[in-house]
């Protein structure tokens, strides 16, 4: 089953999602119209009085490349789910871009200009426009849900210490070593850092066990720069060889892995740096937020014994005794940006290469979803896609299945479906 559907009345009053099902009947008796393809979401044609509403959690994994966001109601239910993925390389990629664009010009232009680097001044809490961008769209996504459904509180994955040294400071031992969430910090780093597979054969959905790449044995130290992830064939075979010896047939295996063991997880720094940011941008849109670590989710999700992925891990953040997971697909959203304000397009050496033009062309801007009837043609029938028009009074539309893209005239269009806003849905 996909998501529950957003329902709100004639006052865009966000009311209790339903069943697709229910939202089908809705429509077919007229009493409701579709208010918002993306998230879809029906409002009703009449004002409700007195709407009762169940309140709703609604919990988020925040990552690097993606977020992961779940909605849970008052029965552990998880009803709603979106993964969230991000453009911060993007994002660093086209201000690395315009920087060697500015930089030559300066050169050319203005050879004797001086240095104006140390004249400027970050506010405080300045994050860059890569991982800030990460906060800000985490950010849209709950001001946007919230508008839709009742949301009364928030759940976020924000630390990593363990939580058995705060509610109790004295512990130690093996009582320490062997408690509820013993290893789970560790393991879970490891996981990200390997890529899920075995660092020695690169298998994957198999057991995975910690391992040292120098042997406890031979002087090898339990710091995370010498633990690696390994199958426990691999495991059992290496036993305490020397890595150099035990990849005598592979040497640039074992090159790799010496460098990616003290490599460190961009992914994770770029967690670190902007989770706090995230809580803070949270807590002011005046909805109360608790939070969760990531130790916790991955305790809760093992227990219960639901697959790694993103939104279920968003569903088992903080404190969860059960969950029942009515979903077997969920909507997954791409940040694309809403393009570039450059008008003079350049190749990758900085050269000038065409004029953009000005939007909108003729209404439209590249990326609105539209509704296109085709008269004729070996392409004749109807379709919502993706639009790019141009200046000359034609277009291309990008169907979901079938064909990569089809030209079109702009005079075909009837009607946009959702105007582009950003992102790409699925």
């Amino acid at each position: 089953m996909s998501n529950y559907v957003f329902l709100i009345d004639a006052t865009k009053t966000p009311m209790n999602p339903i069943h697709p099902a229910h939202a089908d009947k809705l429509l077919k008796t007229g009493k409701a119209a579709v208010f918002r393809r993306f998230p879809f979401t029906l409002i009703l044609k009449r004002e409700v009085e007195n709407i009762i509403t169940y309140p709703i959690k609604l919990k988020i994994d925040p990552g690097s490349q993606f977020t992961g966001m779940a909605l849970v109601n008052n029965q552990n239910e998880v009803i709603w789910g979106m993964e969230l993925q991000h453009r911060g390389q993007a994002i660093k990629d086209a201000l690395e871009s315009r920087s060697c664009v500015r930089r030559g010009r300066r050169n050319r232009n203005m050879r004797y200009r001086k240095p104006r680097f140390l004249n400027r001044k970050r506010a405080e809490g300045w994050l860059a426009p890569s991982l800030m961008h990460r906060v800000l769209t985490t950010e849209t996504w709950v001001k946007r849900i919230a508008k839709f459904a009742p949301v009364a509180e928030i759940v976020q994955e924000l630390v990593r210490f363990d939580m058995q040294g705060m509610e109790n400071p004295e512990i130690e031992g093996a009582q320490y070593q062997q408690g509820t969430l013993a290893g789970y910090e560790k393991r879970e780093y490891l996981l990200e850092k390997w890529g899920r597979k075995c660092a020695y054969c690169d298998r994957t959905d198999v057991p995975l066990q910690i391992d040292h790449v120098q042997p406890r044995a031979k002087s090898g130290s339990d710091r995370l720069s010498n633990l690696c992830i390994a199958c426990e064939k691999c495991n059992q075979k290496k036993g305490t060889q020397d890595l150099r010896d035990f990849l005598k047939r592979d040497p640039k295996r074992a090159d790799r892995i010496l460098s990616q063991s003290k490599k460190p997880l961009k992914d994770a720094a770029a967690v670190n740096s902007t989770r706090r940011k995230l809580f803070d941008t949270l807590k002011a849109t005046g909805l109360p937020v608790r939070l969760g670590t990531g130790g916790q989710t991955k305790f809760n999700r093992c227990r219960l014994g639901l697959p790694k992925e993103h939104w279920i891990d968003a569903a088992c953040v903080g404190e969860v005794e059960f969950l029942k997971v009515l979903l077997t697909r969920v909507w997954r959203v791409k940040a694309t940006g809403m393009g570039g304000r450059q008008r003079c397009q350049t190749d990758k050496f900085g050269y000038p290469q065409k004029h953009r033009p000005l939007r909108p062309i003729h209404g439209f801007c590249n990326g609105d979803i539209v509704k296109t009837v085709i008269p004729k043609g070996v392409n004749k029938g109807t379709y919502v896609a993706r639009l790019c028009p141009y200046t000359n009074g034609d277009g291309e539309i990008y169907p979901p299945v079938g064909k990569k893209r089809i030209g079109i005239k702009l005079a075909y269009v009837q009607s946009a479906v959702h105007r582009k806003d950003g992102y790409r849905y699925a």
